[in-house]
């Protein structure tokens, strides 16, 4: 979904002073988005081509170095930012500059089915090159927070609100429920809290990413869409966006100090420092705990705050990455894919039947390499997106 499209409808005349601050608040969101699909490429490179020093959830501690640890924490950034955004997007596609406001609902319900089509097509087939199992992953959820988002939009702006505060605060409480196969409610719970193979047939299906919390992302996206109203003060917006961001991060600091709520896994003094840090930020991803949510929805809002301040050669390519996603999404997925067979094919298995990287710092270079190489196919397809009046080319 590209935030600009949705935000924003720009006329023929010349740009006013408020359009060149509409297009840098945009820019800012843009930025953002950028920013973690790069975050997220590190850690596509890591499960192609580290696959074999593979991660729990949450990680084990005594098998994760290090250097594994946090460049798989980098990637936690990702898939919340991702939906917060994409409510927020709705939120400004609701609200167009200089237009009456108008019903998200038909845009948001066409945008998930079409995120869920995707997912069991192009997505699912790019990570193995076959359709033997679907996995219902990211994108999959986003689809479905999107369709979910799309019945409540016309509910009033305070319910849809609280609604989003309960589900990410409280669906904590429901990890004690569990269904087991064949057992009335376990695709429904598979699918909403927990994760499982859903069907089993000529193929699998498997719902790897429970999405119930990934609802109420996008909920509280929705409501934090008014921060980048074309009213909104810069100034004011950057305050409330560091007031939340911190309020986000001193909550998590009290709840997971004091190991009250909001990760399944207590904390507690390791052998050196950097273990003990490594055990108090180890948070669950399936589902998201609160923990979890809080680390990253906080930093995500400190650091919107913080793009709106700055300009320069790096800011410039972030947004043209977050100004495709979708493109880049499924184009690097598929450069690894062919990247993987070739250096298996040439080079040979050197990790049981895997070809993988000795070294994590290989990770972190191989991705650099990706970046650029995709920069470029990048900036000229959202320059295509953004002159054509092909509608189905604005999904992407």
């Amino acid at each position: 979904m590209n935030l600009s499209t949705a935000a924003s409808d720009t006329s023929d005349t010349a740009p006013t002073q408020a359009d060149v601050v509409t297009k840098k608040r945009i820019a800012s969101i843009d930025v953002m988005r950028g920013l973690v699909i790069l975050l997220m490429a590190v850690d596509h490179v890591r499960e192609r081509f580290f696959y074999h020093l593979n991660v729990s959830d949450p990680m084990d501690l005594e098998m994760t170095s290090p250097a594994l640890f946090f460049t798989r924490m980098t990637a936690h950034l990702c898939a919340p930012t991702f939906v917060f955004l994409t409510g927020m997007a709705a939120w400004l596609y609701a609200n167009p500059a200089n237009k009456p406001p108008r019903s998200a609902s038909s845009f948001l319900l066409k945008r998930g089915l079409f995120l869920v089509l995707i997912e069991i097509t192009l997505v699912n087939f790019s990570w193995f090159g076959n359709f033997d199992t679907i996995w219902l992953q990211v994108i999959w959820a986003i689809g479905l927070s999107m369709i979910a988002l799309s019945l409540m939009v016309k509910l009033p702006f305070l319910i849809i609100g609280l609604v989003g505060v309960v589900i990410v605060t409280g669906h904590n409480l429901l990890s004690p429920i569990a269904f087991n196969p064949g057992e009335t409610g376990y695709t429904l719970w598979a699918i909403l809290h927990d994760r499982g193979i859903i069907f089993d047939g000529a193929i699998r299906i498997k719902a790897s990413y429970p999405v119930l919390p990934w609802i109420g992302v996008i909920l509280l996206g929705y409501c934090a869409g008014p921060l980048y109203a074309r009213t909104m003060d810069m100034l004011a917006r950057r305050k409330r966006l560091i007031g939340l961001g911190l309020s986000f991060l001193a909550m998590l600091l009290v709840l997971r100090g004091f190991n009250i709520y909001g990760e399944v896994l207590p904390w507690q003094a390791q052998s050196t420092a950097l273990v003990t840090l490594m055990d108090f930020i180890n948070f669950t991803k399936y589902p998201p705990s609160l923990d979890f949510l809080m680390l990253t929805i906080g930093v995500a809002l400190l650091m919107l705050a913080w793009f709106e301040t700055l300009s320069n050669k790096f800011m410039d390519a972030m947004e043209v990455f977050g100004s495709a996603p979708m493109f880049i999404y499924i184009l690097h997925l598929y450069v690894l894919l062919i990247s993987y067979r070739i250096a298996l094919a040439t080079v040979g298995p050197n990790a049981g039947d895997l070809f993988a990287f000795d070294h994590v710092w290989q990770i972190w270079a191989v991705t650099a390499l990706l970046v650029w190489a995709l920069y470029y196919p990048t900036r000229a397809f959202a320059k295509f997106k953004h002159s054509t009046t092909m509608a189905w080319v604005k999904y992407f």
